[in-house]
């Protein structure tokens, strides 16, 4: 795609130029998901560039320069990815090859191996482990204030229950690998743009544990996992907002010799019919008569704990908020509950029979006093 038509980053991920990082965060996880080549319905094209756009807007600089010079202020070129360097010769002849790290979004291999980046996340770990996973579930406005239990039927890479891992027919112990001499690590040799650089990398013999089986088990065939269906059982906080994430500690996949990945739930809430959510307040809005408003009433507010009675005095006005305290949102720390906000709107007639014009004429010529004295 020429940099002439490549689309605006900014309306690839769905948000405004004045976005905050953590919007741009939100809004490339959303995009992302929604568009990911593995998923059913997804496309590899426009996950390309999500990334592209998140790419660059992540990166302040990057961003300054792109707010500045358009796609031509980050090296865009003809038909590239979106990388400064994306179609420079290294030495050899060869392109340099570019990864993209997700780790900092829960996102894990999931799209690292896509991109070419494989091996196990490892979220600043030496050692190996599992797999992170990434799920979304839909919560009702009341399940995100009250918090929910949840069971997530998922079918994820598993202990193998034969070998407990170990990659060993059991009864049979393991050996050094001969490829790393036990150290788990081998190491590359790598061309670059700045020269050759040594990397320690991952033994693919023995997947970095330093030792393999002197006989594979039989049921997993030496990778210490199965898929298997489980079921994970998820205790939603009261207050959870749209948006949010909950991590569960190795609730990810397994790896052999290894501990297993985290789990990310990603958080939406379904919109409600009559409220609406800002933090801890609920907002809602209640209709009263012209005269209920100048004589003053008492209404049934419906709330998310159900009606409560609240009183309008006279002379209210049209717009007036009044606070139900206790009725609002948890906090997701003290548990504490904010406020249910009310804003009264006060309904002004359209039709009046002749009777009720003829009163309103004499209310008209009547001297203005008390509450009415305005």
């Amino acid at each position: 795609m020429s940099t002439m038509n490549k689309r605006d980053y900014y309306e690839v991920l769905g948000i405004g130029k004045d976005a905050s990082a953590d919007e741009i965060k939100k809004a490339f996880r959303r995009e992302a998901v929604r568009h990911h080549p593995d998923k059913e319905g997804g496309d590899e094209t426009k996950f390309k560039e999500i990334n592209e756009a998140y790419e660059v807007l992540k990166d302040p600089s990057k961003r300054q320069r792109y707010d500045q010079f358009g796609h031509a202020g980050v090296g865009a070129t003809p038909g590239g990815g979106g990388s400064p360097f994306e179609g420079f010769s290294g030495f050899g002849g060869g392109r340099q090859e570019v990864h993209f790290d997700f780790e900092d979004l829960g996102l894990g291999d999931i799209f690292s191996s896509f991109f070419g980046g494989g091996g196990p996340s490892q979220r600043g770990s030496s050692k190996a482990r599992g797999n992170d996973v990434e799920t979304l579930i839909e919560l009702d406005f009341e399940e995100a204030v009250f918090g929910v239990e949840r069971e997530l039927k998922m079918n994820l890479t598993d202990t193998c229950p034969h070998c407990k891992g170990s990659t060993a027919e059991p009864g049979y112990e393991l050996k050094t690998c001969e490829t790393c001499k036990g150290s788990g690590q081998v190491i590359k040799a790598i061309r670059t743009v700045f020269g050759n650089i040594r990397q320690a990398a991952v033994c693919e013999t023995c997947r970095g544990s330093g030792r393999i089986p002197k006989k594979t088990c039989t049921v997993c065939r030496g990778s210490g996992t199965q898929k298997q269906s489980q079921t994970v059982k998820l205790k939603v906080p009261p207050g959870i907002d749209d948006g949010a994430t909950i991590r569960l500690r190795e609730h990810g996949e397994a790896i052999a010799n290894g501990a297993k990945g985290d789990l990310y739930i990603n958080i939406r809430v379904k919109p409600h019919k009559r409220f609406t959510r800002e933090g801890e307040l609920i907002l809602s809005e209640e209709h009263i008569s012209m005269v209920d408003a100048a004589l003053g009433t008492e209404i049934d507010v419906e709330t998310v704990d159900g009606p409560v009675r609240m009183k309008i005095p006279a002379g209210t006005q049209s717009g007036t908020d009044f606070r139900l305290s206790g009725h609002g949102v948890p906090n997701l720390k003290s548990s504490q509950r904010g406020a249910h906000i009310v804003t009264v709107i006060v309904d002004t007639p359209t039709k009046l029979s002749k009777e009720q014009t003829k009163v309103l004429e004499d209310f008209k010529q009547t001297p203005k006093k008390g509450i009415f004295g305005l």
